[in-house]
């Protein structure tokens, strides 16, 4: 092996794990109907990280870094929630920090909130998001809702779950709470 192959063949050793794995902690649910490429799935009750007025990523990585009250380090999880323009972000706690209670946010603007159990609508689409993919899945997530006759009950949300260094098999998706009952 030359000297060439085996520096590309240590290269790819080496990036392998951050653009092929998916280690964190995603935020459990269950799909209790399917409707073409629409999931309804069940949430349990979560605790969310949140801050909105820019800088927003940067504010809740801090949190997560101990910038907490107990000066708690804490797991990274997927999906990072966003609003429609990204002015808003939220961050969902592991299960663990989630039952014992997370730590007080020390930073500015930024909070916990623990949601209610609900029932949300969810259309996932792969790549590096944009606008355009964005606002296609959102209409075809709201179009085939009212063709079903499912009630939407919030607003548009979207999620990322993997790191910006990830560049096979990303995971996006847009979902919004809706009425259903089993």
């Amino acid at each position: 092996m030359n000297k060439i192959q085996l520096f590309l063949s240590l290269t790819i050793l080496t990036i392998h794990p951050l653009v092929m794995a998916q280690d964190t902690e995603i935020q459990p649910y269950n799909v209790v109907k399917k409707l073409d490429n629409i999931e309804i799935r069940f949430y349990p009750s979560a605790t969310l990280v949140e801050t909105s007025g820019g800088n927003n990523f940067g504010k809740l990585f801090q949190y997560i870094s101990g910038n907490n009250d107990s000066s708690e380090k804490i797991a990274m999880t997927a999906p990072v929630y966003m609003n429609e323009d990204k002015s808003e972000m939220a961050f969902v706690m592991p299960v663990e920090v989630h039952q014992k209670g997370a730590p007080t946010p020390m930073g500015d603007n930024v909070s916990l909130r623990v949601t209610e159990p609900r029932y949300v609508a969810a259309i996932r689409y792969s790549g590096y998001t944009n606008a355009t993919k964005e606002a296609s899945h959102k209409k075809e997530l709201l179009e085939t809702l009212e063709a079903n006759g499912i009630d939407v009950l919030g607003t548009v949300e979207f999620l990322g779950y993997d790191s910006p260094y990830k560049f096979y098999n990303r995971r996006n998706e847009v979902m919004v709470a809706v009425g259903f009952s089993q």
